[in-house]
C-alpha cells in the first residue's frame, strides 16, 4: 500500500475543516465551556443564571446548547463574570510554536 502524505492538522479542528471565523468559534466554545461547567457545579437553573448573568433565559439556554451563533464573545466573557471569574486577555507576539490566531485557555 502507497504511504500518502498527509496535510499536518493544526489544534483546532474548526480550522482544519476550513470552517469560516473557526478561531472565534473555538474560543467561543470554551468560554461556553467554562459557563456551562460553573452552572452545574452551583446547580443554577437557567432562570437563576439569567438573573445572576443579566442575560435572557433564552440565550442561556443557547449556551448550554452550546448554540453560539447569536453569542459575542463579550457578552460569553462579561457572564463568566458574573459568575465570579476573572478573565483575561492576553497579546503577545506571534511565535513559530504559536500561529497568529486567538486561543482561550479556561
Amino acid at each position: 500500500m502507497p504511504h500518502r502524505d498527509h496535510p499536518r492538522g493544526t489544534d483546532n479542528v474548526l480550522l482544519d475543516l476550513g470552517i469560516e471565523d473557526a478561531e472565534e468559534l473555538s474560543a467561543k466554545a470554551a468560554l461556553a465551556l467554562k459557563f456551562n461547567e460553573l452552572i452545574d457545579q452551583r446547580g443554577l437553573s437557567q432562570t437563576e443564571a439569567s438573573a445572576i448573568t443579566g442575560m435572557t433565559q433564552p440565550k442561556v439556554s443557547q449556551i448550554r446548547r452550546y448554540k453560539l451563533q447569536n453569542i459575542s464573545l463579550e457578552r460569553l466573557m462579561q457572564a463568566l463574570v458574573s459568575l465570579d471569574q476573572h478573565v483575561e486577555i492576553v497579546v503577545q507576539p506571534a511565535r513559530r510554536e504559536h500561529m497568529p490566531g486567538i486561543t482561550v485557555a479556561a
